[in-house]
């Protein structure tokens, strides 16, 4: 049966999840892994720009968040009711796919107000999943003017883990600085570390840069339940590669140059989209691909992810790309040495 889940488990102490990220987006602590020598580095993030040279490519996700977690009220008992957006099923219907909290008070037939004047309303059409049910808004202007109105409701979707409240920063720094193609409900986290300045040298160097999107889903925080890893199924998750991506990571790739994929989404995207001859090719659509070892890579042959929890899909993929035993012995010293875990936390380069 090869990988269980119990290969995937650490100890991790509740203290070392980040609440809130690094000062400054490229000073959070980088871990550089080689893969060849066996060796761990201890670095900041900045330093990054010392493993790349002209010509290589870093693949970005532009994926960008928005504001999913609405606070509304139920008609009648005015009850709290959390509602968090996952994916807009009709544009024309306003049909949302969303999750809702309390969920057991939540049933088909209901309304809930949102806004102080409770000028956006949306009935309950269907249920999906314990939690999940299928909104209908009923709102009567345009259709731009219905997703401004559910911008300025909304607030930034902080993972659960972390429990204060949302600060108006976050709004920023949840959000990569490359962030365009409007979708995501959760930030692709190994993104958040690139400054803008960081971004111009590694430009005046040389690097290149490819951009393709995956719009990270909820599932992506989703527990693995089974131990026959091959049994676990992923959500699909929406995501897009075109033409000029295509382009410049092939001629990496023939050139020899590095492919560093910024985190496992991107990581997802190529591996979703591979010709036969281990090129990547245009994609457009919907992905569910779970990668865990053993895994052969076929695009990107280095990444930049963030420290990952216990038993997540996350852990499952970087241990494939870097070897499992080497991987659970890189996490025992970020463990040891204070790394800090999860969205807002510190980063890995592997080599």
């Amino acid at each position: 049966m090869g990988m269980k889940l119990s290969n995937f488990n650490f100890e991790l102490p509740p203290e070392l999840l980040a609440e809130y990220p690094a000062e400054n987006r490229d000073e959070a602590r980088l871990m550089v892994l080689n893969r060849k020598e066996q060796t761990i580095e201890h670095k900041q993030f900045k330093d990054l720009i010392d493993y790349f040279d002209p010509e290589d490519v870093m693949v970005l996700n532009n994926t960008k968040v928005f504001p999913a977690r609405l606070y509304g009220n139920k008609e009648k008992t005015g009850a709290r009711i959390e509602v968090f957006l996952l994916r807009e099923l009709n544009a024309e219907t306003k049909l949302w796919d969303v999750l809702v909290d309390p969920a057991r008070k939540i049933r088909i037939g209901n309304k809930l107000y949102f806004g102080d004047d409770e000028s956006l309303v949306a009935e309950v059409i269907d249920n999906t999943t314990s939690r999940g049910r299928t909104l209908r808004f009923l709102y009567d202007g345009s259709y731009e003017d219905f997703r401004r109105k559910l911008k300025e409701l909304g607030e930034t979707p902080l993972p659960k883990y972390i429990k204060r409240d949302v600060q108006p920063e976050d709004q920023e720094r949840y959000q990569t600085i490359y962030a365009k193609e409007e979708g995501a409900v959760a930030a692709p986290t190994a993104g958040l570390h690139f400054s803008k300045h960081l971004l111009k040298r590694l430009e005046i160097k040389g690097v290149n840069f490819a951009e393709v999107t995956l719009h990270v889903g909820l599932g992506t925080f989703s527990p693995v339940e089974v131990e026959d890893l091959s049994k676990h199924k992923m959500d699909s998750e929406e995501a897009f590669v075109k033409g000029d991506a295509v382009h410049t990571i092939n001629k990496a790739k023939t050139e020899k140059r590095k492919v560093c994929a910024v985190g496992t989404t991107v990581m997802r995207v190529l591996e979703s989209s591979v010709s036969s001859n281990q090129t990547l090719n245009e994609f457009g659509g919907w992905t569910n691909k779970f990668i865990f070892p053993p895994y052969d890579f076929s695009i990107a042959n280095c990444m930049v992810t963030n420290f990952h929890t216990p038993k997540s899909t996350l852990l499952m993929m970087i241990s494939a790309f870097a070897g499992h035993d080497f991987m659970m012995r890189a996490y025992e010293e970020a463990v040891k040495e204070k790394y800090r875990f999860y969205t807002y936390g510190d980063a890995m380069l592997i080599l």
